[in-house]
């Protein structure tokens, strides 16, 4: 062979062998981009999603507080009701209801006890000890 052709030649292998090492790094160095890329769509999806939850959010707690309201509407013109039958039959106003009488109306009850009848509980500092044994007692063993 000829001096030029082997110099071609080593020309068109060191081309090759340079674009077959450039495609390789670029496949290595972008796979962190694409990742990255479906990081983001992924986080555009969330964003998307979290900004309708909060729309729908926001819809459930204006629907609920126009039931409260409608709620209490009618429980005063309940009330109103009753104190206008009240006043129509001539019978005496209806009285609020006395929550605190159901609390004066108990007897004394005895607090609950976390310890046994007698002076020997088993809560007692002597619990479990012998009568000529007064040495401190010591920690179990484990």
């Amino acid at each position: 062979m000829e001096q030029g052709n082997i110099n071609w030649v080593l020309i068109m292998a060191c081309l090759l062998a340079g674009a077959g090492i450039g495609a390789l790094g670029y496949h290595l160095l972008n796979g962190g981009a694409r990742s990255a890329q479906k990081l983001r769509k992924r986080l555009a999806e969330r964003d998307r999603e979290l900004t309708e939850l909060r729309g729908t959010l926001s819809e459930h707690f204006e629907r609920a507080d126009d039931l409260l309201s409608a709620l209490l509407a009618n429980g005063r013109s309940l009330q109103q009701e009753m104190h206008d039958t009240a006043a129509h039959c001539g019978s005496a106003q209806p009285s609020q209801p006395d929550l605190g009488q159901a609390d004066e109306d108990k007897q004394d009850v005895d607090a609950p006890r976390d310890y046994a009848d007698g002076n020997r509980g088993t809560l007692s500092e002597d619990f479990g000890l012998k009568s000529g044994d007064n040495a401190p007692a010591q920690p179990p063993r484990y």
